[in-house]
C-alpha cells in the first residue's frame, strides 16, 4: 500500500527519515515581535534560537493553515497525518478541517488525522510506527486502531535548561521562573493523558535533574524490551548522546532514534532542553 505521512514541524526528523517515511512536513510560522520565520529546511536553527535569546517579548506561533495542510493531502497516496497535541496548537482542527475540505471539494481518498497529545519526540514516534506497520501490509483501518492504542500507551517528558523561556511565553509566573533559576531548580515536565503540559518533578542542579530523567523511565515505563526510544535535542548534540549512553546502561529499548529539534519544539524546549517518547 502506498502511503505518505503529513505531519506539522513540531514532528522531528532528521532528512533521512523524512525521504524513508515519505514524510511531508506543514510547518508552522514563527514569529520574534515583527520578523516571521517558517518553520521548514531552510531555518537557521541555531541563528533562531541566538535571535530568540534576544528576544524581549514571547516568541508567537502559527500552526500550518487548511490550505497548507489540503496542498500536502493531493497525490494517490492513502494519508495518515500526526499533529501536534490539540491541547497545544490549533494544528489538529486545521487538518481535520482539511480533510473535510478536500473530500468535498477534490477528491474521495483515505485521510487520517491523528492527535499526538504529544509534540517532538512523540511525533517522530508515531510516523515510525505508522511506516513500520505500512511496511507489514496492515490494511488503513488497522493501522489507524494499532497507532491509535500506541498513542494512548506513549509517554513524553522534557528537560529544561531554563524556565525563562516557559515564563516569557506566558505559561508560567515570571517570579516563580526567577526564583527557580536562582535556586537552580531545573524542571521534568510530562504531556498528561489529554496532551496537556504537567510539572514531573523539580530538582535541584542540572546533574540530579539528568540522573532522574533516566531514572523516570524506569519508573515510568512497562515493556521496554518492545519500544523505541525517541531522543529530540535542542542545539545540544552531546548531551543527548550523554543521555542515550546512561539509558543503555539501565534498559533494553528495541531501537533508540535521536533527532535535532526544528523551530517549533525549539521555541519551547530552548537552547539545551532535551524531550524524550516512549
Amino acid at each position: 500500500m502506498d502511503i505518505k505521512i503529513v505531519a506539522d514541524s513540531s514532528c522531528d526528523l532528521t532528512e533521512n527519515m523524512k525521504k524513508e517515511l515519505n514524510v511531508d512536513i506543514a510547518p508552522l510560522i514563527l514569529q520574534l515581535e515583527d520578523k516571521k520565520y517558517i518553520d521548514n529546511e531552510n531555518l537557521d536553527i541555531k541563528q533562531y534560537i541566538k535571535d530568540m535569546g534576544e528576544c524581549k517579548t514571547a516568541p508567537k506561533t502559527a500552526c500550518p493553515s487548511p490550505e497548507d495542510y489540503i496542498r500536502r493531502y493531493e497525490g494517490k497516496e492513502s494519508v495518515f497525518v500526526v499533529t501536534l497535541s490539540s491541547k497545544l496548537s490549533g494544528s489538529y482542527n486545521s487538518a481535520v478541517l482539511a480533510k473535510s475540505l478536500f473530500i468535498e471539494d477534490i477528491a474521495h481518498k483515505f485521510i487520517h488525522v491523528f492527535d499526538s497529545f504529544s509534540a517532538s519526540a512523540g511525533e517522530t514516534l508515531i510516523a515510525l510506527k505508522i511506516n513500520e506497520l505500512a511496511k507489514m501490509n496492515f490494511k488503513e483501518i488497522e493501522i489507524v486502531d494499532k497507532v491509535s492504542s500506541y498513542i494512548k500507551g506513549m509517554k513524553t517528558f522534557f528537560l529544561l535548561e531554563s524556565l525563562e523561556h516557559l515564563a516569557k511565553a506566558g505559561r508560567l509566573n515570571p517570579i516563580i521562573a526567577k526564583v527557580a533559576n536562582m535556586l537552580s531548580i531545573k524542571p521534568i515536565m510530562g504531556a498528561t493523558d489529554e496532551g496537556t503540559i504537567r510539572l514531573v518533578e523539580k530538582t535541584r542542579g542540572y546533574k540530579k535533574a539528568f540522573k532522574r530523567f533516566v531514572e523516570i523511565i524506569g519508573e515510568e515505563g512497562t515493556n521496554l524490551e518492545e519500544k523505541v526510544l525517541g531522543i529530540a535535542h535542542c542545539n545540544c548534540l552531546d548531551r543527548a548522546l550523554q543521555f542515550k549512553e546512561e539509558v543503555l546502561k539501565k534498559y533494553k529499548f528495541k531501537d533508540i532514534v535521536i533527532v535535532e529539534m526544528a523551530g517549533l519544539s525549539s521555541t519551547y524546549a530552548d537552547d539545551g532542553g532535551l524531550v524524550i517518547a516512549f
